[in-house]
């Protein structure tokens, strides 16, 4: 008697899983719940990975569009600088034909007093 139940007790093998008899024992159907969670872990590791994989695309992206951006910022810049010389700017009020001309005397500042009606300049 004590042979029957040890041979009751035989893990199941090749042939149980086979036939499908492996999902009615009592050992497997306890740790279905177990299975479930570890399937559950399994869909969030795999569904983390991939947000970070396209978040690390887009930083990419958003990295080399930057780095134009930059090199587009540096070059307009260069244009500007150059283009607001002075010796630029003469030429190109020349060449527009504009009545202007460069002062030869510098700026004065003009003092108005309060009380009376007439301009002074500053020296």
């Amino acid at each position: 008697m004590s042979e029957s139940k040890k041979n009751s007790k035989k893990s199941p093998g090749v042939k149980s899983f086979i036939g499908g008899t492996i999902l009615t024992d009592e050992r497997v159907t306890r740790q279905i719940p177990f299975l479930i969670f570890l399937a559950f872990l399994a869909i969030l590791i795999i569904t983390n990975r991939n947000w970070s994989e396209r978040t690390i695309r887009k930083v990419e992206i958003l990295q080399n569009t930057l780095d134009e951006l930059r090199s587009e910022s540096i070059t307009l810049s260069a244009k500007l600088m150059n283009s607001s010389r002075p010796s630029e700017i003469a030429k190109k009020v020349e060449n527009a034909n504009i009545d202007l001309h460069v002062p030869v005397k510098p700026p004065q500042k003009l003092v108005v007093k309060k009380n009376k009606l007439s301009w002074k300049f500053a020296e």
